[in-house]
Parts: C-alpha cells; structure tokens; sequence
C-alpha cells in the first residue's frame, strides 16, 4: 500500500502536470494524473468494500430510524389512547361532581326545612309551656286569694259567732261537729 501512494506521488508531482504540448494521455497532462488517482481511489474504495460498508452503515441507519418512527408511532398512538381516557375520566368525574353538588344542596335544603320546623315546634312549646306557666301561676294566685279570702272569713265568722254565741249552744255545736266528723271518717 505504501509503495502505491510512493508511487502516485512521484507520477503526479507539479514538474510532469505542466506541459504545453502535451498528449491528453501523458502523465505529463494534469487532468490525466488526477484521473489515474481518482480511478485508484475509487478503486482502493472497490476494493475494501467501502461501498458495501457505507450501505450496510446507510440501511442500518435507517433501520434504526424506522424503529424509533415506529416506537413514536406508537407512543403516541399510546399518548392518545390514555388521553382519551383521561378525558373520558374527567367527564365522568365532572358528572359525579355535579351529582354531589345537587344532592349536597338537596340535603342542605331539606336539613334547612328540618331546622326550621324544629324551631317552629320548639318556639311552640316553649310558648305553650309559657302559657301553661302563666295559667298555672293564675290559678294559684286565685286559690291563693281564695284561700286567704276564707281564712278571713272564717276568722270573722268566728268572731262574729264567738261574740254572739252563748256557751250551751257553742257545746252543742262542738259535739254535733265532732258527732260528723266521726260519721264521715268511719
């Protein structure tokens, strides 16, 4: 190989490339030394098998690009599936929240409606007991006022029989008295 690119070199210095009546053919003709060396590149290249290297290089390439094409394909088909489904979600959730909301307010009304027919049956006992209350301490003070109203008229009676009465009838009053009292308790 070292003697080839030894030899390419001496054939191709600037001294030979630069004649005037030169024949196209003549390693004396630039265009002439230039081919030489570009047909044994190419031919170096044949021989090595660089093309067949470059396209084996080339179609795993896009090999590997079609892979991940198809990978992204199908992340996204994947991306869009679990979108959708989380959009799904989302809606029944929405529906779920509007649910809860409308039973959440139905609920509150009608503890609300509770509450207020709670409080109009406390604030009606509590009247009635307060009306019961006022009844109850009417009547005692009219017993009261009774009761002192006999005990007065008792105790004038008394006087006014005790002034008026003579003893013999006092007795005999005393002993009818006495005389009901042991009929009624018998």
């Amino acid at each position: 190989m070292k003697r080839i690119a030894l030899l390419a070199s001496m054939m191709a210095t600037p001294a030979f490339a630069a004649g005037a009546d030169i024949p196209w053919y003549s390693l004396n003709d630039t265009n002439f030394v230039v081919l030489i060396a570009f047909t044994g590149f190419i031919g170096v290249l044949l021989y090595f098998g660089v093309p067949k290297l470059l396209m084996k290089m080339l179609d795993d390439r896009a090999e590997g690009i079609k892979s991940e094409i198809d990978e992204a394909r199908a992340l996204r088909e994947e991306a869009q599936t679990i979108l959708a489904s989380f959009e799904r979600k989302h809606k029944e959730v929405e529906g779920q929240v509007e649910g809860i909301i409308k039973h959440a307010k139905t609920e509150a009304q009608i503890a609300a409606d509770a509450a207020k027919a709670d409080l109009k049956d406390s604030i009606a006992r509590r009247l009635q007991a307060a009306v019961d209350q006022i009844a109850s301490a009417e009547q005692a003070a009219v017993r009261e006022v009774k009761d002192k109203a006999v005990n007065i008229a008792i105790a004038a009676a008394g006087e006014v029989i005790a002034a008026n009465m003579s003893a013999d009838v006092a007795g005999e009053l005393i002993d009818d008295a006495i005389e009901t009292v042991a009929d009624k308790l018998h």
